[in-house]
């Protein structure tokens, strides 16, 4: 069973600076895409930001987080990261990591982290 343990959401003020880690454990073989996603309340679940492998690896932002945002990770760690920089007030959310991974027993399918609260103060 792949679990999914996301920290580093929190308050800050705009203009400032967060760091978002989400540590995957358990047994698996693959993780073939890490992404972030966030959602407001009131508002539909959206993706933030992806790192898609394969034989190229392709990463994918938001509009609104371009330029702003940056995803990564670390596969020694089986950890991927979301550096958020210039934080908006609009970027308020539950931030929740998802990868898409490949196991034995269940072939590829989506997991999720347990959301962790980013706040951007005015």
């Amino acid at each position: 069973q792949v679990q999914l343990v996301e920290s580093g959401g929190g308050l800050v003020q705009a203009g400032g600076s967060l760091r978002l880690s989400c540590a995957a454990s358990g047994t698996f073989f693959k993780i073939n895409i890490y992404s972030w996603y966030r959602q407001a309340p009131g508002k539909i679940r959206e993706l933030v930001a992806s790192i898609r492998t394969g034989s190229n690896t392709n990463y994918v932002y938001a509009d609104s987080v371009k330029g702003r945002f940056a995803i990564s990770r670390d596969d020694a760690k089986n950890t991927w990261y979301l550096q958020m920089n210039e934080l908006k007030p609009e970027d308020t959310a539950v931030y929740y990591c998802n990868g898409n991974i490949w196991t034995p027993s269940t072939g590829s399918i989506e997991n999720w982290g347990q959301g962790t609260q980013v706040t951007v103060s005015s």
